[in-house]
């Protein structure tokens, strides 16, 4: 089991610290880990799961394109 540090993490999912943190207060995102009294960090999978799960394209909706003439 690999743990991503936060800025890994930040890095990894393309939001910032805040949004993060919002997201995984809402349940919308993996919990961390505490790793001792002053270090997080998320669980690889998890976080790659959770990209995986995402909506691609705009909205959610998939994405049509237009035949050229």
């Amino acid at each position: 089991m690999n743990i991503l540090s936060p800025d890994q993490t930040v890095k990894r999912v393309g939001l910032s610290r805040v949004t993060i943190w919002r997201l995984e207060r809402a349940g919308k995102f993996p919990d961390r880990v505490n790793l001792t009294d002053s270090r997080i960090g998320w669980i690889e999978t998890e976080i790659d799961e959770w990209i995986e799960a995402r909506p691609r394209g705009i909205c959610g909706r998939k994405i049509w394109k237009v035949p050229k003439p």
